[in-house]
């Protein structure tokens, strides 16, 4: 009866006000539908916004229109915040309460003082920028701590997390090998092609914001989809996971992305450490030299773009690294009388949006290490390095002291996984960015209650 009283509620409504008030109706009951369904499943929530952080440049570019695609990221951010606070019981927020959430908690409150910065920034710059380096660490990791609590949610993370990005690898060589389509040819219209079709070659971006955090995404993506791929699993699984890491690897060759090479070389001696072989250790050792010897000392394969521009990462005369090393000389200069920074928001995008009059609007950050040295100060880089080697250190050391095989590989690949990305960051900004933000500070909650999963894995094994 309830069905047939709103099918007549939507039908009169397509008559009298016309179908766009009938989709209105469709679409406000799929909205409800959804709320129960969140309500119900509490988790989904947050397996939403990851696939959202992956997925939202799809709709930006391909839907476009006036929607705040990025602000809806806050919006499913809040809503995970709403559905904890109904469904997770008070009694157990006590899990919040660790090591990892007081740093980040210190870092926000440290960033929201920024907004008094002496240098004179603006507030709306602030605003803007504190979103992405501050806020999100500080509120996605409470939520994670909250919601994901078993092997199973991390083995559907990681499932989650590589199925999107070798989606993205082979969107990627579909725009390389096949064409574009009209979003993706919008977007290099609109003056992306400054930066992504560099003579005559396009640096493939996929779906995501831009071609750096597309090639470093895919360089972190692929080592861990190879680490995860001489686990203890079963032999179709590490054959599936080792065509992933290729693909990948191919990804993010064709991003043109240089500095992602330091996220493969450091991630895969953070894995090689902690894998506490000391065959691994020699074997990974010398393959690794090897490689960068190969890169450094011979112009074997230079006849391939992509070959060719990873190559030029290790060249000490390359023209764009001696433009950001001057950059860093001129800043370095500036910034000696401004220890506190210039302010989040002083530059980058938007620098050039809200801090047109300052000096540091007009300097390329590049990386993002050299962006929190400007905003922040050497006093706030100190700081972040600090918390971000802290939070390296000590998910190397939790991994270490892991007992069951399979859960340590899967620990081993989130950690060298978040190393890559953070060295990566010095050439790019990258740490900062979806979806490789969203996928480290998850990769800290999973690491630091993997602990607590290695108990019950040996419990559940004793049974």
């Amino acid at each position: 009866m309830t069905g047939v009283l709103i099918s007549v509620f939507i039908g009169y409504a397509t008559i009298v006000l016309g179908v766009m008030a009938a989709l209105a109706i469709v679409m406000l009951s799929a909205l409800v539908l959804l709320q129960i369904f969140y309500f119900s499943n509490p988790k989904s929530t947050l397996y939403a916004l990851i696939s959202y952080c992956f997925l939202y440049g799809i709709l930006m570019r391909e839907v476009g229109g006036p929607i705040p695609y990025g602000t809806l990221i806050e919006v499913l951010i809040g809503f995970c915040w709403v559905v904890s606070i109904v469904k997770v019981p008070i009694h157990e927020w006590g899990v919040v309460k660790t090591d990892l959430f007081y740093i980040l908690l210190f870092w926000f409150a440290l960033s929201v003082l920024e907004v008094i910065n002496p240098a004179g920034a603006s507030v709306m710059g602030w605003l803007q920028e504190i979103r992405s380096a501050a806020l999100y660490p500080f509120i996605i990791v409470p939520v994670a701590y909250l919601l994901f609590n078993s092997n199973k949610d991390l083995n559907l993370f990681l499932k989650m997390i590589l199925v999107y990005s070798v989606f993205a690898a082979l969107n990627g060589i579909k725009q390389l090998h096949f064409g574009l389509s009209s979003g993706e040819q919008a977007f290099l219209d609109q003056g992306a092609a400054n930066t992504h079709v560099l003579f005559g070659k396009l640096r493939v971006f996929s779906f995501y914001s831009e071609a750096g955090q597309f090639g470093a995404s895919q360089a972190q993506m692929s080592l861990m989809a190879l680490i995860l791929a001489l686990g203890p699993f079963k032999w179709w699984k590490r054959v599936l996971l080792l065509i992933g890491a290729l693909l990948m690897f191919y990804g993010m060759l064709i991003s043109g992305t240089r500095g992602a090479l330091f996220a493969l070389v450091v991630g895969a001696f953070v894995a090689i450490v902690l894998s506490k072989r000391f065959k691994a250790m020699i074997q990974g050792g010398v393959a690794a030299v090897l490689f960068l010897c190969f890169l450094k000392f011979t112009s074997i394969g230079n006849g391939n773009y992509q070959i060719y521009r990873l190559r030029t990462a290790l060249d000490p005369q390359d023209a764009s690294l001696n433009v950001r090393l001057h950059t860093q000389q001129v800043l370095a200069e500036y910034m000696s009388t401004i220890p506190f920074g210039g302010g989040l928001g002083v530059l980058g995008a938007a620098g050039n949006m809200y801090n047109q009059d300052k000096f540091l609007s007009t300097i390329q950050p590049d990386s993002y290490w050299v962006k929190i040295w400007a905003m922040y100060g050497v006093v706030g880089l100190t700081i972040w390095i600090g918390i971000m080697m802290y939070i390296l250190g000590k998910c190397c050391g939790i991994v270490w002291k892991l007992k069951d095989p399979g859960l340590r590989i899967k620990c081993i690949a989130l950690t060298a996984g978040f190393a890559g990305i953070f060295f990566c960051s010095y050439g790019n900004e990258v740490i900062n960015t979806m979806p490789s933000s969203i996928v480290v500070y998850i990769s800290w909650v999973f690491v630091f209650i993997s602990p607590k999963l290695d108990r019950d894995i040996l419990e559940q094994n004793l049974i």
